[in-house]
């Protein structure tokens, strides 16, 4: 797990700015900065109006009496994508759009959803329940 870690807070923005380097001299920085504040905002627009979109569909589930569990993950990866967004960098606003696209997004949450089974099946996940 704390390799995970160090490649995702070490590895990733040294990647990321590694790239933004190599556009900044092909393109120039005005333009690569342009990009990078550009990408930030359509991705804040974006993940504003998807996730508005959810939180609508949670409360027609809710109003109607179901349980909305899968909307719930639809706006948990909504936001995540939406902190990808802002973070910047061209790797992070690729996964951050993926994630904001309602067919990808379901592509990454039938994963998430396996990763998150094998993880529970293999005892890695220890749930607790508090009876009241």
């Amino acid at each position: 797990m704390l390799g995970y870690l160090i490649l995702l807070f070490v590895g990733v923005p040294i990647v990321e700015l590694a790239i933004l380097i190599k556009i900044g001299q092909y393109l120039g920085v005005g333009y690569t900065l342009g990009i990078v504040i550009l990408t930030g905002i359509a991705g804040a627009y974006l993940a504003k109006l998807q996730g508005l979109i959810t939180l609508r569909r949670i409360q027609e589930d809710i109003n109607n009496g179901r349980m909305p569990a899968d909307k719930l993950f639809d706006g948990v990866l909504i936001l995540c994508s939406g902190i990808l967004l802002l973070t910047p960098g061209l790797i992070t606003d690729l996964i951050g759009f993926m994630g904001l696209i309602p067919l990808t997004r379901n592509l990454f949450k039938r994963w998430l959803k396996k990763k998150i089974k094998d993880m529970i099946s293999h005892g890695r996940v220890i749930t607790i329940r508090s009876f009241k």
